[in-house]
């Protein structure tokens, strides 16, 4: 029975504008949730509610599907009812600075601290000053003055009294203090002191040492009496300080009393601003620079960083549960870091340099994450992990975690840590992580994949719908007629190459509708018509297309051979699909068989120079098992075939193309001409079914392309697999063309029904005898291979030595 083509309705599913029940976009509600994609949003929807540790989630499927979109989106809904995470700042630990201490406070009290304290102390920048310039403080520390040098002068006079009895002066030199005798008020020379008797310098030498003896004692005393000067006026300034912090530092301990962290913070600072008081005394010259508005030296403006509060979250104004996307998620960005400033030719730091990560600001929300783009950044999965593991956020640099820093550093707090992490990713990076990694199993339990298609019913149409109306207004797009939205969703059809699916590529058709609201902008249409979008579809392609008009173009100037008419033995036109970038076409190719006696190999040329992959060789010895379970029954298979993709200078993969290379080698055995204005795809099993392959539009468009150049005559066509019509979703003008009958498209699913239409022979049977009729395509090749095998067993026969 000859093989009918495919009528037009099998070729293309249409989408009835009229079956539509709108007139626009316009009319149509936004689309909250995502068509299609119930298994991925049922496991968001879980992962998210079940707060458990290790419930983070996964969400995988094929980039541009709108993950991204799509798990920002619903966090974002959800997020709204969620609880206010509490603000974090860093401050200072006077006892020991290299660790600062966290302080987490309600939202939106972290900033109001950080000004208060500021404003305390620039009001005490003047106050302290003020207060160490009142009468009452000069007096009292002038009396502790006064009182130090009474009492230097009064052991000098009782010494002075005692040494004027004995004729003894005390007196001061350049040297300090010192004693010498007199005589009549004046001081004995040395020359006139050695002309006295002995005894008289003997006695004197003794009471100059007695009294020089005294002399030192009353110094000895001096740093001891000085020592209780500067203690009483230490505490006198503690004293005046305590008056001038108290009333600031109170008010705010009110203020902030419900919160120990923030009181015990201000008890601390209130003890060393007393502590360091002078650092808020000025001379005259700064306080000038204060009073009239002049900047003043950087390292003055630093004097008071140590009573800064440094917020590194803050979340006053935030509504709901924060949701974070890192974009760029390396380690420092992710988890913190500790700035350093270049001061002295040495790097420092302190706790005012800490800066947040995104765990930080995500902190008791949603921290959602490019899977790709965290693997690729040294250091930021394991930080990721550690943080996960641990429960808290512990800023350390990679050069810390590595050892090999050498600047002083901080080590902050940790922050306690309470979120949910999303990573978004490919599909082959998840399933990488669940092979390399015992962890990524632990930490992400929750695997949100997200289809790469939909099924095409009423239902999904009018969600297909929304979702163009959706998009249109969060673009500022014109909206879509119905006619417009018929043509999109017949296009994503095509993209998902299947007539009963739609694509959930969201990209895609986003960038579609871009390109169609241009086309319709330049076309003045209110809105975007199916006009519009063929536009854009068509300029999509033109853009894309130069390698396949080259390759048209080479086949055409005859520098490729494809024939496109006739009929050839053991020569037949394969199908493949070339993909360059985001364009995909296919190329007819010309497959060729020779036989010859052999030991019953089928030689794969591509496979001997190594431009076959696995997948193709593969289908090449599913041909010799199908030759030998078919023909070979009771005989050895005794031939030796060649197979080659004739001017093939790439590599060659995938099965498609093995229903093909057997019509030809049977068309070598059988010796029976193949029609050459045929082109075949389709993949065989060892029971000579034909099965599905990919990419079937794009080569039955590939191989019409070349005919519709050299003119259709009305016989050329293309055999499909039979299983692979519904996915068929090909161009307007094929179409068209297939409708007036000068192209056909036929589907088969099995090697006799596409022989047949190749060779035009009947296939034939075998009867009740096991033998195939005569005049038949499995006759003849059967009789070829037993006489093959004859003539081998013959070879085999000749005796020893016997002539060639």
């Amino acid at each position: 029975m000859p093989l009918d083509p495919l009528p037009p309705d099998a070729l293309y599913r249409r989408c009835d504008p009229s079956t539509l029940p709108f007139h626009s976009t316009k009319e149509l509600e936004d689309l909250v949730e995502v068509p299609g994609q119930d298994r991925a949003l049922a496991a968001l929807n879980f992962g998210v509610g079940i707060r458990q540790p290790g419930y983070n989630l996964y969400a995988l499927g094929a980039s541009g599907a709108g993950r991204h979109r799509t798990i920002r989106d619903y966090l974002e809904r959800i997020a709204v009812d969620g609880v206010v995470p509490p603000d974090l700042c860093y401050v200072n630990n006077f006892d020991q600075p290299y660790r600062p201490v966290l302080l987490q406070t309600p939202q939106g009290t972290a900033g109001r601290l950080r000004d208060d304290v500021a404003r305390l102390i620039e009001d005490l920048q003047s106050a302290i000053p003020a207060i160490f310039e009142s009468e009452a403080y000069r007096t009292r520390h002038q009396a502790f003055d006064e009182e130090f040098k009474q009492r230097q002068e009064t052991a000098f006079e009782g010494l002075q009294a005692k040494a004027k009895e004995k004729s003894i002066a005390l007196i001061r030199t350049p040297m300090g203090l010192a004693l010498a005798p007199v005589s009549e008020g004046e001081v004995i020379p040395a020359e006139a002191f050695r002309k006295l008797p002995e005894d008289r310098q003997h006695r004197i030498q003794q009471e100059l040492e007695a009294l020089q003896g005294e002399l030192e004692q009353i110094v000895r005393k001096f740093p001891e009496w000085d020592k209780e000067r500067r203690d009483k006026i230490r505490g006198l300034n503690r004293e005046v300080t305590m008056l001038a912090v108290a009333h600031g530092i109170e008010e705010l301990r009110s203020r902030y009393s419900a919160l120990a962290d923030i009181v015990a913070f201000l008890n601390a600072l209130q003890k060393d601003i007393i502590r360091n008081a002078d650092a808020f005394l000025v001379d005259g010259e700064q306080a000038a620079a204060m009073t009239t508005g002049r900047k003043t030296h950087p390292a003055q403006q630093d004097r008071f960083r140590a009573y800064r509060v440094n917020v590194i979250a803050e979340n006053g104004g935030t509504k709901g549960a924060p949701v974070i996307y890192e974009d760029h998620a390396t380690q420092p960005n992710l988890v913190g870091r500790v700035e350093y400033q270049a001061e002295m030719g040495a790097l420092v730091t302190d706790f005012n340099l800490i800066k947040a990560g995104a765990l930080h600001r995500a902190n008791g929300g949603y921290l959602v994450l490019d899977a790709r783009n965290l693997l690729q950044q040294p250091f930021s999965y394991d930080s990721l992990k550690r943080a996960l593991r641990s429960r808290e956020i512990r800023i350390e640099s990679p050069a810390q975690m590595m050892g090999i820093v050498s600047a002083v550093s901080l080590e902050p707090q940790p922050v306690t840590l309470d979120l949910k992490v999303v990573l978004v990713g490919e599909r082959q990076v998840y399933y990488m992580l669940c092979m390399l990694d015992p962890d990524f199993p632990e930490l992400f339990k929750v695997a949100v994949d997200f289809e790469d298609d939909m099924i095409r019913d009423v239902g999904n149409i009018l969600a297909y719908g929304r979702l163009l109306a959706t998009m249109a207004r969060r673009e500022k797009l014109r909206a879509l007629d119905r006619t417009g939205v018929a043509r999109v969703i017949e296009h994503a059809g095509r993209l998902a190459d299947d007539s009963e699916k739609l694509t959930a590529h969201l990209s895609s058709i986003a960038d579609l509708l871009r390109e169609a609201d241009y086309w319709a902008s330049q076309n003045h249409h209110p809105f975007i018509t199916d006009a519009d979008v063929q536009r854009a579809i068509d300029a999509q392609l033109r853009r894309a297309d130069r390698v396949r008009e080259r390759s048209l173009e080479m086949i055409e100037r005859g520098f490729v051979l494809i024939d496109t008419d006739g009929a050839k033995v053991g020569q037949v036109n394969g199908l493949s699909v070339l993909s360059m970038g985001t364009f995909s076409f296919g190329r007819p190719t010309r497959i060729t068989a020779r036989v010859r006696l052999g030991k019953g190999e089928v030689i794969d040329i591509e496979r001997k120079v190594e431009l076959g992959g696995p997948i193709h060789s593969k289908g090449v010895l599913i041909l010799s098992a199908f030759l030998g379970a078919r023909y070979a029954l009771d005989h050895p298979l005794s031939l030796e075939a060649s197979l080659v993709f004739e001017q093939s200078y790439g590599g060659v993969e995938g099965d498609s193309a093995s229903s093909a290379e057997l019509y030809a080698l049977l068309s070598a055995l059988a010796e029976a001409p193949l029609r050459q204005d045929l082109a075949v795809t389709g993949s065989v099993n060892q029971h000579g079914e034909v099965q599905a392959i990919g990419g079937v539009n794009e080569k039955i468009e590939g191989f019409f392309d070349l005919c519709a150049r050299r003119g259709l005559t009305g016989n050329q066509g293309v055999l499909i697999p039979a299983s692979n019509v519904k996915h068929l979703m090909l161009r307007h003008d094929v179409v068209e063309a297939a409708a007036a009958g000068r192209f056909h498209v036929h589907a088969v699913r099995g090697i006799d029904e596409g022989i047949e239409l190749l060779t035009g022979v009947p296939a034939g049977e075998r009867d009740a005898e096991g033998k195939f009729p005569e005049a038949t395509i499995n006759r003849r090749v059967e009789d070829r291979l037993i006489a093959l095998a004859e003539r081998r067993r013959s070879f085999g026969a000749q005796p020893t030595g016997a002539a060639s």
